[in-house]
């Protein structure tokens, strides 16, 4: 069994290679096992790099060392091979995919909790033909993460305070909505949005939770699709949205389930931004599915990816979609 250590040297505020070099060194020392560390040296080379040593076939351990794009490629280089299986070392700014285990996130920070921990599967959503992990937003929640880092490396700003500085100028300066046709099943919707929101996880922007429903294993993916409004009602709403309190406005939401989404652009608009994971894609047409890979993941043991759901649901039908359109 290998243990490589993918390295992002550009992720967070400080390159932080030597530090995870010598704790892999200590780990390799502490249980006699092979350990190598490998550099990601461009945009999408913690993927290739993943891929290539999940072809070999031979077990292999991955540690994402970096932060949610880092993740993000991780996880598409391996998904849909069994003898892979990746976890995280945080080394990013704002590391939303591990505020999915609660308490247990702190433990990932050291691979001695993590070399000998249990696997286990993560679904993934299908995004025009890319896996996201966590959440899959297009919209206004879209543009500020695409926006957010240029602010990353703001002297004095927290990943939430860059988030919440892109929020005020994509707010301010920039209008909300988008006319989209947006497609669930077959109920076609055409109209003024300001967001859709896929969730297979439950967080991101820095720390935000639209839906606390969502759950990393079950088969199920929620879709929040929240209606342009004017940017006062807006900025009301926000807070309690970021909070996953949709359920504060009984009487402008309504749960419809979908196995399928898919958003286009109307006539004279702009490209859609979508983000997977904190990464930007731009695009016409938007299609959003449960994946039928899956990624192996390993974490400090009795850890789980729903330690912060919330609100217990009836057992549903695996490998089916849910969303909650507010309107």
């Amino acid at each position: 069994m290998r243990h490589v250590f993918l390295i992002n040297p550009h992720a967070g505020k400080q390159d932080q290679t030597a530090r995870i070099r010598a704790l892999a060194d200590r780990l390799a020392a502490a249980h006699n096992l092979d350990c190598r560390c490998l550099l990601t040296d461009r945009p999408g080379g913690a993927e290739v790099l993943s891929r290539a040593l999940a072809e070999t076939g031979e077990p292999v351990r991955i540690y994402a060392c970096g932060g949610d794009g880092t993740v993000h490629e991780a996880a598409n280089g391996i998904a849909g091979f069994p003898n892979a299986a990746m976890t995280v070392i945080p080394a990013g700014t704002g590391n939303d995919f591990l505020k999915n285990f609660g308490p247990d996130a702190a433990k990932f920070s050291d691979p001695e909790h993590l070399w000998d921990g249990p696997e286990f599967p993560l679904d993934l959503i299908d995004c025009n033909g890319r896996l996201c992990l966590t959440i899959a937003c297009s919209g206004i929640d879209a543009r500020i993460a695409d926006t957010v880092h240029r602010y990353g490396n703001v002297p004095g700003l927290s990943g939430r305070g860059s988030y919440l500085l892109s929020v005020a100028v994509n707010f301010l300066f920039k209008p909300i909505g988008r006319r989209w046709r947006v497609e669930l099943d077959g109920e076609v919707l055409e109209d003024d949005f300001a967001l859709v929101s896929m969730c297979n996880g439950r967080y991101y922007g820095g720390g935000s939770m639209p839906v606390p429903e969502a759950r990393m294993d079950d088969g199920v993916l929620e879709t929040i699709l929240v209606k342009n409004v004017p940017k006062r009602t807006f900025a009301r709403l926000f807070p309690a949205y970021s909070a996953g309190e949709y359920w504060k406005f009984p009487h402008i939401a309504r749960m419809v389930t979908s196995r399928q989404v898919v958003i286009t652009a109307s006539p004279g608009e702009a490209d859609i931004v979508t983000c997977l994971d904190g990464e930007s894609l731009r695009s016409r047409e938007v299609r959003l599915v449960l994946a039928e890979k899956r990624v192996n993941f390993f974490g400090p043991k009795g850890c789980s990816p729903n330690a912060t759901a919330g609100f217990d649901r009836k057992p549903r039908k695996r490998r089916y979609s849910t969303a909650f359109l507010l309107l």
